[in-house]
């Protein structure tokens, strides 16, 4: 069960007729010398976390205390009750609603589960919990889809980055975007390979995203990058699931990722030097949250 690489991973899951869910899971079992009922148990636990975030987010007003987020996930929910919404169909902008949820609870200091950081918490719930009302997916089959996520970001941390202090946003938002078409992918039966695809997909359309929060702080542009990225997350994965498959493979786009973030300059990079933490109202924000005065 061992791999460090999405290509290793798909060719030991297929060479074994296995899914990615039970390779992880043979993994996680090796790796930690727990049973599998120990294993699956521990990641149920994640998804209670993230089920109980999603309903937070979504019927409790929550705001963080700074009051640059709170609220925009239920002004979603009522758009889409009350509104002629622009996308045929509900799905993407439940996952969206459902993403800024979790991202909320997370900006007003709420319990949530890191996949991979807190910055990008919102995604995996987002996706994984909107494609199993599509599906009517079961429990188990939920919890796999995290162990899938989990193997997509192993490699991912692997091969390149997880933090946007070390690679921008595109290393936060971005996997936790590939993370999460991989597990949806799987959840709708698809192949290893097609989960593969979905992660290329995704990612490739993250690249160069800056890490650049507004006074520091992990809300603004945050929670909406978690919505655009539970988007994206969906319909990378019905893209591979139509048998779209990208050019550049998978491993290869995490290699650009890594190169991409190796040559980000530092102030776009966490540190809430450049990008829209620069700009004249992120710096006004920024000065009426912490009292700074006018430099």
């Amino acid at each position: 069960m061992n791999f460090r690489t999405v290509a290793e991973l798909v060719e030991v899951a297929e060479s074994e007729n296995l899914s990615i869910s039970e390779v992880m899971i043979r993994k996680e079992m090796k790796d930690f010398n727990k049973p599998r009922e120990e294993i699956m148990r521990q990641m149920a636990e994640n998804l209670d976390v993230m089920e109980e975030a999603i309903h937070r987010g979504l019927n409790e007003e929550v705001a963080s205390q700074s009051g640059l987020s709170g609220g925009d996930a239920q002004r979603i929910r009522k758009y889409m009750k009350e509104a002629d919404v622009l996308l045929s169909g509900a799905d993407v902008l439940d996952a969206v609603s459902r993403s800024m949820a979790v991202s909320e609870i997370n900006a007003a200091m709420g319990t949530i589960v890191a996949t991979p950081t807190a910055g990008a918490c919102g995604i995996l719930p987002g996706c994984v919990f909107t494609a199993a009302d599509r599906l009517g997916s079961d429990r188990e089959t939920m919890v796999r889809a995290l162990f899938v996520s989990g193997a997509i970001g192993y490699c991912v941390a692997n091969n390149a980055f997880i933090s946007g202090a070390a690679g921008g946003c595109q290393a936060e938002v971005g996997s936790a975007t590939a993370m999460s078409a991989a597990a949806v992918v799987e959840m709708a039966g698809g192949t290893p390979s097609m989960s593969a695809e979905a992660v290329a997909i995704a990612l490739k359309n993250m690249l160069g995203l800056v890490c650049d929060p507004v006074a520091g702080l992990v809300e603004a542009p945050c929670v909406k990058r978690n919505a655009m990225g539970g988007s994206i997350a969906m319909v990378a994965a019905d893209m591979a699931m139509a048998g779209v498959k990208s050019v550049i493979p998978t491993d290869e786009v995490i290699g650009a990722m890594f190169r991409i973030g190796r040559d980000m300059p530092t102030s776009l990079k966490e540190t809430a030097l450049g990008g829209l933490a620069a700009t004249p109202t992120g710096r006004a924000e920024e000065r009426r949250i912490f009292g700074k005065s006018e430099k």
